[in-house]
């Protein structure tokens, strides 16, 4: 019997309508089915007490599949708990954009087909990001959307230099970086300036973040390179270092982080045949 966990977010479904109706589709098609928090509520918030919630950390490790309810943001958190133990995603989209949910709440009848296998998996690439202070790492992650160096909350621009295997690629002064997935170029990436990339493209985009420099653009690299950034020479401030919009790592005057392509993959499923394309004109025109 195949063990699927549903990971709400209690923010967005409203008293877990959508979990509720999620868990009796999937119950009733034979699976065994648990609910988690993604993560830590407010102690102010009150959840359902008629409700079971079981412990993630407990749960994962013998689990078949994650459903994911909420917005990319949502399902990025989700994702890098997964991946960890090459567990597949599917995302309902409860949020606004959604790029990487495969269903809407309104489509929650397509989980019966979980039971009898009748889905694909897509594997997405993620990158590895490392942070060094002289010889000495003092932050490491992993993430499915980017990886972003800003300025922070200072009304000033940041001086960062790029660096692609080894050789200057970009130096730029303006609010930050985006060093972005194909998955993440439909997200802070794009609004930055930069391209909309399919999924399945095999590429590391570089975005100047509203840089002073009108020669700055996005750079696309092969995924097998290793991507550099610290701050220039004539940076007068720190920086700030975020993945997939969590907490951010302050990055001081010689710190330099590397990131490259990560060994692990995030496994998302797809219920529907539908193209890329097909969802960014979809997503776009409901905008």
């Amino acid at each position: 019997m195949k063990k699927i966990i549903l990971t709400p977010n209690p923010y967005r479904d409203k008293n877990f309508q959508t979990v509720r109706e999620a868990f009796r589709i999937l119950k009733e098609s034979g699976m065994d089915v648990r609910i988690c928090l993604p993560f830590e509520v407010d102690k102010t918030f009150d959840l359902p007490k008629d409700l079971r919630f079981s412990r993630l950390d407990r749960e994962l490790p013998t689990a078949s599949m994650v459903v994911c309810f909420g917005g990319d943001g949502t399902i990025l958190h989700m994702a890098k708990f997964a991946t960890k133990y090459g567990i597949p995603v599917l995302g309902v989209n409860i949020g606004t954009m959604g790029f990487m949910a495969e269903l809407e709440a309104t489509e929650l009848n397509e989980l019966s087909r979980i039971a009898s296998g009748d889905y694909t998996v897509d594997e997405r690439m993620m990158l590895d990001v490392t942070v060094f202070r002289d010889r000495d790492i003092i932050f490491h992650d992993i993430c499915l959307n980017d990886v972003v160096l800003t300025k922070g909350a200072v009304a000033r621009v940041v001086h960062l230099t790029v660096h692609c295997d080894g050789v200057q690629a970009l130096e730029c002064a303006g609010d930050g970086i985006i060093v972005a997935t194909p998955t993440g170029s439909t997200a802070y990436s794009l609004s930055a300036g930069g391209p909309i990339v399919e999924p399945e493209a095999k590429s590391i985009l570089v975005t100047p973040i509203c840089a002073h420099d009108v020669a700055s653009r996005t750079i696309v690299t092969s995924d097998k390179r290793v991507i550099t950034v610290g701050l220039s020479a004539f940076a007068r401030r720190n920086a700030f270092l975020s993945v997939d919009g969590g907490k951010s790592q302050r990055m001081n005057i010689g710190d330099v982080a590397t990131i490259k392509r990560s060994p692990l993959v995030t496994q998302l499923v797809r219920l529907k045949q539908r193209s890329f394309f097909d969802v960014i004109n979809t997503k776009f025109k409901n905008a």
